[in-house]
């Protein structure tokens, strides 16, 4: 049984820094694409992050290098590195699964991933 735990979420200033952790198991493909995706208030859920064990790394427009995605495989634990967050950044962060590895194919508008974590918090905000 595949399970993703969020965890990292808080409160920060403009211009901090979060770093929000993925813990995952049960994982049963040896190639897939997690990401993290976040759900701002009054929006649609938007990628944020993907990462794809063969096909490399993804990062929404929006992230502009303020984002890193980084995975240890040692801890199961995928990971978002957050630098000079700014309040449009608020929102629940979630880490989502899928055995597709295909980052051209999986990108797209509605696709939807096989697996959920429960979402962690992010408020920015002074």
């Amino acid at each position: 049984q595949v399970e993703l735990v969020e965890s990292g979420g808080g409160m920060v200033q403009p211009g901090g820094s979060l770093t929000l952790s993925c813990a995952t198991s049960g994982i049963p493909w040896a190639h897939y694409v997690i990401g993290w995706f976040r759900q701002s208030p009054g929006k649609e859920r938007e990628a944020v992050s993907l990462y794809s064990t063969a096909d490399g790394l993804r990062y929404g427009d929006f992230v502009k290098d303020r984002f890193t995605i980084s995975k240890d495989n040692a801890k199961n634990t995928v990971y978002l590195q957050m630098r000079s967050l700014k309040p449009e950044d608020t929102g629940v962060y979630f880490c989502a699964v899928d055995e597709n590895p295909s980052l051209t194919t999986i990108d797209i508008p509605g696709y939807e991933y096989e697996y959920w974590g429960q979402g962690t918090q992010v408020t920015v905000s002074s």
